[in-house]
């Protein structure tokens, strides 16, 4: 299957991938990923349970490190640099199935995520933000993280990644586990983040609502991107509408 033609940028990207291969022992995941994501935009990675897309953003956040290939940031090569001084940089990852700390409150996971030093410097700022997204995180504050409802700590994961004050935010699965209702609520959510300024790298298995939102869709498949276009043109995608939306 052919890829289209690549974006012409005119201005540097701030997220560039070039050439990662990455691999688990001797078997490989990743093969050749290249792409750039540009400032404001929401580029969205679809493809199937075991296409590599979560391997993809921990590899992107320094979770693991690929066999070849590198990745810049803001024009810088990040690919060997240490995950925490990622996140620092303002690249944020929010993992899939949230990953709260269920003995801690609502707050204090949402301060968790701001610990760097500019981050703690805009706590107030970005914790004011956070509960205008979602307002019933604010009434929630108190509460012990493990005892929300599964949108609700969905709520918090995302919250807690806007904490760290990203200029890429990764999400991975937001969508996962979620009922439809929740659904419609995250990707509204999603969308207006990135209005508000937030650039969006998204991994979703949910690829009508994703790719509808979004500027930028990518297909992984077996570890290789195989059709890189806008989001909605990708809808309109014969194999894309009969491999993963039974059209």
């Amino acid at each position: 299957m052919k890829m289209s033609s690549r974006r012409i940028w005119e201005t540097r990207p701030l997220l560039s991938v070039k050439g990662i291969h990455v691999y688990y022992g001797k078997i490989q995941v990743l093969s050749d990923i290249r792409f750039q994501v540009g400032e404001r935009e929401i580029l969205t990675v679809v493809g199937s349970n075991g296409s590599g897309k979560s391997t993809l953003l921990k590899t992107i956040s320094g979770l693991m490190k690929p066999e070849s290939g590198t990745i810049e940031f803001l024009g810088e090569d990040v690919t060997r640099v240490p995950d925490y001084e990622i996140v620092n940089r303002g690249l944020v990852r929010v993992p899939e199935g949230r990953k709260l700390f269920p003995t801690m409150t609502v707050l204090e996971n949402l301060e968790m995520g701001s610990l760097n030093p500019l981050a703690k410097r805009k706590r107030k700022e970005s914790m004011d933000m956070v509960f205008g997204l979602f307002p019933i995180l604010r009434n929630r504050a108190r509460q012990l993280a493990g005892t929300l409802s599964g949108g609700e700590q969905q709520m918090a994961a995302i919250g807690r990644g806007l904490m760290a004050v990203p200029k890429v935010l990764m999400l991975d699965e937001p969508s996962l586990g979620l009922a439809p209702l929740i659904v419609l609520q995250v990707f509204e959510t999603i969308k207006r983040i990135n209005e508000l300024g937030t650039t969006i790298l998204l991994v979703e298995q949910n690829v009508f609502q994703s790719l509808l939102i979004s500027t930028t869709g990518l297909v992984l498949e077996n570890g290789k991107i195989t059709m890189e276009k806008g989001g909605k043109e990708l809808l309109e995608d014969d194999h894309v509408r009969k491999a993963y939306l039974g059209t």
